[in-house]
């Protein structure tokens, strides 16, 4: 299957996001397919089935589309995740349903994600869902958004067809939060431009899809400033080690290091960074590590070690966009639990501000939050929280709101 298996530095996670026959399934089977990451098995059957469809042509979408005939039978894929590798890196793809009635599958899908594939069929342009899309990549930061102008086999493969595309496009980008834009002409079925390059569009001379999904560089889009180190575990084996487990959030850490540790506000230093294959001299983000510190401190589940001259803020009220993923509507009498890090805190929420209609960024006046919809809110906590702004770091930016009552996961959040 592929290359051999990639550390989470070479591990690029993407979404891939369309309107309904953008051709998504054929672009995500042709990828796995020119870039031999299909068992055979799959290949096999894929081949059998050419010959059922007449013409000879393999079905890319037959790759992916088992999964969706599951999710019409019923059964919940709300994001169907695959994993394929090449030489150069490893990725992991979220495959998210298009449709308005899924944003909240988009944002589950794209929550972590380096990079964003938008799909855009040449012959219809930038259509509402595009800018849905765009809208939600810029909401959740991600890093790196990648256009992919399908179809260009139905336009003849004229090139003024794409620019006025990338023109529209990048003029709605103009009003949003986006880095990094790329714009790449593809025709899924033909397989022009996905792996291999295309002979009929001579007048692009820019990188393959896979190519730049293989070199664009992630390693930046790590906070590795700020150390935050929400602590999951007190590892206590016998009395003589005292370690704190956990995955650092952001940042880097050495021996030596000053921290803080809150919320109680005691200062300490590490002493060692402990992992099953022995210390380290530093450690820093995502890496998951058992950190020993000089003195004995009260450190439990749910406190976080920052350096001294670095803390995030501490409060119990602040403002957070919501997507609302649940069938009953936000309610401001409602008890909920809010997830951030390593702790849960009961919450209320006091107020909505407003509601963003993702297609047109317009801010809606608003007093309830239904399912799908995104809108920014004021949030009150039974006790502090230690928190950063989403923009910059995604994990102690972000949040999760939980009904008391049932225990359903009802929201996720960016806080400002």
């Amino acid at each position: 299957m592929g290359a051999a298996f990639h550390s989470d530095n070479q591990i690029l996670r993407f979404t891939t996001a369309g309107s309904v026959d953008d051709g998504k399934s054929t672009l995500i089977g042709r990828l796995l397919y020119d870039s031999k990451s299909i068992f055979e098995d799959q290949m096999e059957s894929l081949e059998r089935s050419s010959d059922i469809t007449g013409g000879g042509t393999i079905n890319l979408a037959n790759l992916t589309d088992g999964l969706r005939a599951e999710r019409e039978q019923g059964i919940t894929i709300d994001v169907a995740y695959r994993y394929f590798s090449t030489p150069q890196r490893g990725f992991i793809i979220a495959d998210t349903p298009g449709h308005e009635q899924y944003t909240r599958n988009m944002v589950t899908g794209a929550s972590t994600a380096n990079l964003a594939i938008v799909l855009i069929d040449a012959r219809n342009g930038v259509v509402i869902q595009s800018k849905r899309h765009a809208s939600i990549a810029s909401l959740l930061q991600i890093p790196h958004v990648l256009v992919a102008i399908n179809k260009m086999d139905l336009v003849e493969y004229k090139e003024d067809v794409f620019n006025s595309i990338k023109d529209e496009f990048s003029a709605y980008a103009t009003n949003l939060d986006l880095g990094d834009i790329k714009f790449i002409p593809i025709s899924a079925l033909e397989g022009d431009n996905v792996v291999n390059a295309s002979e009929k569009m001579s007048w692009y001379t820019g990188p393959t899809l896979l190519h730049h999904l293989e070199t664009v560089e992630i390693a930046e889009d790590r906070n590795l400033t700020d150390f935050r180190f929400p602590v999951q575990n007190v590892i206590r084996p016998d009395l003589d080690f005292r370690g704190f487990a956990g995955q650092i959030a952001s940042g880097v850490v050495k021996p030596g290091d000053e921290v803080m540790c809150l919320p109680s506000k005691t200062t300490t230093k590490i002493q060692r960074i402990y992992t099953y294959d022995g210390d380290l001299d530093e450690a820093f983000a995502p890496m998951s590590v058992c950190l020993l510190t000089e003195d004995e401190i009260d450190i439990s589940r749910g406190s976080m070690l920052v350096p001294v001259d670095n803390l995030p803020t501490v409060s119990d009220q602040f403002s957070a966009s919501l997507c609302w993923m649940h069938e009953e509507p936000l309610s401001k009498s409602k008890k909920y639990y809010l997830k951030h890090t390593t702790q849960s805190v009961q919450c209320m929420i006091q107020e909505v501000e407003y509601r963003t209609k993702m297609s047109t960024q317009e801010e809606i006046q608003a007093d309830e939050l239904k399912l799908n919809e995104i809108g920014k809110v004021k949030i009150k906590t039974s006790k502090p929280i230690f928190f950063d702004s989403y923009k910059g770091h995604r994990q102690t930016g972000s949040i999760i709101i939980i009904d008391a009552a049932t225990n359903a996961t009802v929201a996720a959040g960016m806080i400002e």
